[in-house]
């Protein structure tokens, strides 16, 4: 894995379908991303028949219905999922899915070795419970939460049998407002609760998840679609092939940029120090005996010379020869 672990979130964006799912698959892995990740879910075990849809639902598809009407159109059945995790291995890359209902945890648990909480479900005591008994690592989700909220997920997880939990900042809404993406509190995250960090974007564009990089997220999960425009829920406040592409190069990029945080010269300007840098040169001709002072010594490039921080050490001195105008001191 690279230094920052990048899903391509797939989630429902196949609206049912096999085909769009392998396609995405294939788009995932071209434009770079370690992970696509899919959603698995029992109808009856996640929702009722009562459950209305969020208001990005009905603005994102246009009509409102049901939570049951909505998400019976989008998933896939257990026997798709095994059949696509198969379809991860052959194009190379890796398979995850989110489950939502205890079902589906047993049933993906031979299928992936980490876990991607919902923030949907980090107050769902049962489900964690199970999740955590599985032993594995954890990608948890936060949207909505507060820190209670979040440390009561966290003692559940890790009195279960966890293993490391990573959590995600992000903001349960499609797309997300600027004004509400809150980025600093992935970092409150980390101070609290001495967990790696990572977050999970909602909104429209690249800059977002870029800059949680550059401020040490070490997952960054985003929705991907074929197509913005195609029918359903959550195309809307994903991106497209090309733009994950550049947010994949933009991150990789971030990576290399941050560095190890030593200060030291890079090798790629050590060339230019004495290009750059000044020495103590001499200001006008001097004889050999005549003492170096402030009207016949300054400081110009290049800086192969003797070091201008030793300006008070060269004053005083007698010249041990005869110096040309513009010629570096020697002593």
């Amino acid at each position: 894995m690279n230094d920052t672990i990048i899903i391509a979130e797939a989630g429902v964006n196949h609206n049912g379908n096999i085909e769009i799912a392998k396609k995405l698959i294939v788009k995932a892995k071209e434009c770079g991303a370690d992970i696509v990740k899919f959603q698995t879910a029992k109808l009856d075990s996640l929702v009722s028949k009562t459950a209305k849809m969020a208001e990005y639902q009905k603005e994102n598809i246009g009509k409102e219905e049901s939570q049951k009407e909505m998400l019976s159109k989008l998933l896939l059945s257990f026997e798709t999922f095994e059949e696509l995790a198969d379809y991860c291995k052959e194009v190379g890359i890796q398979f995850l899915s989110t489950p939502f209902d205890i079902e589906s945890i047993q049933f993906l648990d031979s299928m992936q070795n980490i876990w991607k909480v919902p923030s949907g479900e980090i107050t769902n005591y049962p489900y964690l419970v199970e999740i955590a008994r599985t032993g594995k690592d954890i990608i948890l989700s936060t949207g909505m939460s507060t820190l209670q909220e979040v440390e009561d997920a966290l003692n559940v997880l890790r009195q279960n049998g966890a293993s490391e939990i990573i959590l995600l900042h992000c903001t349960t809404n499609y797309p997300t407002p600027m004004q509400d993406v809150n980025l600093r509190a992935m970092l409150t995250l980390k101070e609290k609760f001495g967990c790696k960090i990572g977050y999970s974007d909602h909104t429209q564009g690249i800059e977002v998840p870029i800059a949680a990089v550059a401020l040490g997220a070490t997952v960054i999960e985003k929705h991907f679609t074929l197509d913005k425009n195609m029918e359903g829920p959550d195309h809307k406040a994903s991106i497209e092939p090309d733009e994950f592409a550049q947010m994949v190069k933009s991150i990789r990029n971030i990576e290399k940029a941050l560095g190890n945080g030593e200060k030291t010269p890079s090798q790629s300007e050590i060339a230019n120090i004495a290009v750059a840098r000044k020495s103590i040169i001499a200001l006008k001709e001097i004889k050999a005996g005549e003492v170096f002072s402030e009207e016949n010594i300054t400081t110009k490039r290049p800086g192969t010379g003797i070091n201008p921080m030793r300006w008070n050490e060269i004053l005083g001195q007698k010249a041990k020869r005869d110096f040309a105008e513009d010629e570096l001191i020697e002593v």
